[in-house]
């Protein structure tokens, strides 16, 4: 592994493809290309190059969870008994499936993590035997999601 020092440079183009792809994952170089007047070869060398800087980390597909049988997403707030346990708790927490996203957030908790699980009776679960035995957590709080009304990518702006 290589670490990069010097500053991320991308342009105007770069922005346009990282917006389409925040947008659609699935277009080829192709689509791209043909969208931003430029040759499927270039945009395929300029995602390679914010793929090597790190900016595009991976490429992953919007799944409607509820219609695979996950219908409960919930936030749990987490206070850690001592702030310098973050780390190791998110290792532990990125063994559990049913997580998805992990923060380390300011205000009223150490952590926030947001969690996919199909009923309440599996988040009670995943809560007891496995969140709340991780050594270092504190105490939990979970807020339900009733209903997410937005959920976008982020647009780039110039």
């Amino acid at each position: 592994m290589f670490k990069i020092t010097k500053q991320l440079e991308i342009d105007s183009v770069d922005k346009q493809i990282i917006n389409i792809l925040m947008e659609d994952a699935s277009r080829s170089y192709q689509e791209i290309g043909k969208k931003l007047f430029l040759s499927s070869g270039t945009v395929h060398v300029r995602v390679k190059k914010l793929e090597t800087l790190g900016i595009i980390r991976n490429h992953t597909a919007t799944i409607d969870f509820s219609k695979i049988g996950y219908d409960v997403t919930c936030f749990i707030g987490i206070h850690l008994s001592n702030a310098e346990m973050f780390d190791a708790v998110s290792k532990n927490l990125s063994k559990i499936d049913e997580v998805v996203s992990v923060d380390f957030t300011t205000g009223n908790y150490s952590m926030m993590i947001k969690l996919i699980c199909k009923d309440t009776n599996h988040l009670r679960q995943i809560l007891s035997d496995k969140i709340q035995k991780i050594e270092g957590v504190q105490r939990t709080e979970t807020h339900i999601s009733l209903h997410q009304s937005i959920s976008k990518a982020l647009v780039i702006n110039e």
